[in-house]
């Protein structure tokens, strides 16, 4: 049995029969290194498994509920590359569901795959539907009704019966966390994974509400310990957020310790709806959750993200910084928008040919920030480099408001500014060659800007200007084509 969170180094016999000397190195990252969101499209509620050696998402695919009837899955051996599964379970394969299928929970037992999921989002004990399992016998589905009716249909202490996640203990049995509403329940698993176990009093549901809880449950263990999860504060608002608890039992009480995952006004908001990632045989932890880009308000503009979840000495978590990074090894450019000339995301790197001005953004908004980017020109013509503090970005030389810094094929780094025209505020001389790779460094605190080119130590520009205050952040070429790599942004 493979659980469907954390595979420990008992498990590495699993990953597919492959010997222990020729599993490939662990993912370890920051971030999604090769950008977030890393899969394409409108998704939401992502819950994860490990199979076989790979990583498997089965996020809700956000769309209106009416629309919302069937999932998608995406599998990955690195975290890096993702490869869609299409419909892996559809409301024709489930008698009873007509509407809002969501939230699916993968796990793997004896050798068949079952995934649980909520659908029709009923408003009351009389309406058919709540939680429903299907099974099948491969990862990628498809999946079919196991029962053909919902496995919990009713309201029980409160708990609307949504947003289900599903937990092997290392003793074998099986929990399924639910609830919407504000409250929480737990039930036991039977082997079969079908039906409903009891506890030792009798009892088949337990409330298990921790302070400010909503919805978006989800457990894990480690060293021993269980983590209880959830999402707080309204999913189609900006301050959806992860919290959560330490427990000595599977079964509670949990007692909130605080939030965990929230919005950061620089990079997106609504971030919750969450899982783990435990990478086998490892520490190595990834939260994995959705969030919504900064220009979308839209209540189903949901993306799919994961960032490192790092524990302190006493078990609790550290807070997760959204971190935003792209070295494009997954070989797209998701999540950024161009504005004149032609990009193509390729072989790592992220290549333009020559234009006068087009550009590439990421949607951030960042006020204080060090930015950093490897460019290479494709000839001693023009220059290349990076833009940021950017708004009203168009097509056209000159056309956003905000500040460019890029190195020239003459021999020079300059600095300027935009606003549909251009001033320079500075330059200086520096070693440029077409096809070598150059790391291009700008910080900006305040009305401070300061340019760096190969050596991090010392800035080649240092300049004072309060134009332009905070923005979106990209690349640029002028009159020559380049190629991009390692972007990254950070707050100063």
């Amino acid at each position: 049995m493979t659980s469907k969170i954390v595979v420990t180094a008992l498990a590495l016999s699993l990953l597919g029969g492959v010997p222990a000397a020729a599993v490939p190195a662990p993912p370890d990252f920051s971030t999604a290194e090769a950008g977030n969101p890393f899969v394409d499209g409108w998704y939401a509620d992502p819950d994860v498994a490990v199979y076989g050696g790979r990583y498997w998402v089965f996020p809700t695919s956000s769309r209106p509920y009416d629309e919302q009837t069937y999932l998608d899955a995406f599998s990955s051996a690195d975290l890096v590359t993702w490869t869609k599964h299409p419909d892996v379970l559809t409301k024709a394969n489930v008698s009873w569901a007509r509407r809002a299928v969501w939230a699916p929970a993968p796990v793997e037992r004896d050798g068949r795959y079952y995934l649980y999921f909520g659908a029709n989002d009923i408003q009351g004990n009389s309406e058919l539907g709540g939680i429903g399992v299907a099974v099948a016998d491969r990862p990628e589905g498809p999946y079919r009704d196991a029962i053909g009716k919902p496995l919990i249909s009713q309201f029980v202490n409160g708990a609307q019966p949504i947003d289900q996640d599903v937990f092997v203990d290392s003793d074998g049995q099986a929990y399924l966390y639910y609830g919407g509403w504000g409250h929480a329940n737990v039930v036991k698993l039977n082997a079969d994974m079908t039906s409903l176990g009891t506890f030792p009093d009798g009892s088949t549901y337990k409330e298990i509400t921790p302070a400010n809880f909503t919805e978006g449950s989800q457990m894990f263990k480690r060293d021993g310990r269980y983590y209880f999860m959830w999402s707080e504060d309204g999913w189609t608002g900006p301050n959806y957020a992860v919290a959560y608890a330490i427990s000595d039992s599977p079964t509670g009480p949990f007692t909130k310790i605080g939030r965990v995952l929230a919005q950061d006004s620089a990079v997106a908001r609504g971030s919750g709806h969450n899982s783990v990632i435990n990478v086998p045989g490892t520490d190595i932890w990834y939260i994995v959750y959705h969030r919504r880009p900064l220009s979308r308000s839209g209540a189903n503009d949901r993306q799919l993200a994961y960032d490192r979840m790092t524990f302190n000495a006493d078990g609790t978590i550290q807070p997760v910084t959204m971190r935003v990074k792209d070295n494009f090894d997954d070989g797209n450019a998701i999540g950024w928008t161009t504005h004149g000339g032609t990009w193509t995301a390729r072989g790592g790197r992220y290549e333009t040919g020559a234009s006068f001005g087009g550009k590439s953004l990421l949607d951030t908004n960042f006020t204080d920030f060090v930015q950093d980017a490897h460019v290479t020109p494709r000839s001693a013509n023009g220059d290349s480099g990076v833009v940021f503090r950017v708004t009203q970005a168009a097509t056209g030389t000159d056309a956003y408001r905000g500040y460019y810094a890029g190195i020239t094929g003459s021999g020079r780094v300059v600095l300027g500014k935009a606003d549909n025209n251009w001033t320079q505020l500075a330059s200086a001389p520096v070693t440029v060659r077409p096809d070598v790779r150059h790391h291009l460094r700008v910080e900006a605190v305040g009305s401070s800007i300061r340019v760096y080119v190969g050596d991090l130590t010392a800035p080649k520009i240092s300049v004072t200007d309060t134009s332009f205050a905070s923005g979106a952040n990209g690349v640029r070429v002028f009159g020559t084509g380049a190629a991009f790599d390692d972007f990254a942004v950070a707050h100063r």
